[in-house]
């Protein structure tokens, strides 16, 4: 089985180095680390739409990346810091994953960053 990574080695907030990779493929799977809605290691300003939007962004740079895209997704998790931003996170994540939705799971929980949402996938594609 021939394995690749993707970004590690990457930094995050405040610089510190990560010790895992942005994406790990194997045999036609891809795994997604969780992505929030950083850019150039600071999470953006805005509430739940615009953290939604970045932190999908995010996720689909690295589907690409690997040579994915949102259509290989089969599972996604999904964390968010406040329940009551559900609804409004759907709508965000129906207008990229909407015709192809994946298997996924949606909590409440603490973030390790200071953001409202982090998301990891799963895809899958077929080798060639």
């Amino acid at each position: 089985m021939t394995i690749k990574r993707y970004g590690s080695g990457q930094k995050g907030a405040g610089g510190s180095p990560l010790p895992f990779a942005r994406a790990v493929e194997a045999d036609g799977w891809l795994y997604v680390s969780g992505q929030v809605a950083m850019v150039e290691g600071r999470v953006i300003d805005g509430g739940i739409v615009a953290q939604a939007h970045q932190a999908i962004k995010n996720v689909i740079a690295i589907l690409k990346e690997a040579g994915y895209g949102p259509e290989h997704v089969i599972r996604a998790g999904v964390w968010l810091d406040d329940a009551r931003d559900f609804a409004a996170f759907n709508a965000v994540y129906a207008e990229y994953f909407g015709d192809n939705p994946p298997a996924r799971a949606c909590v409440q929980s603490s973030m390790m960053v200071d953001c409202k949402v982090e998301i990891d996938c799963v895809a899958y594609k077929a080798k060639d």
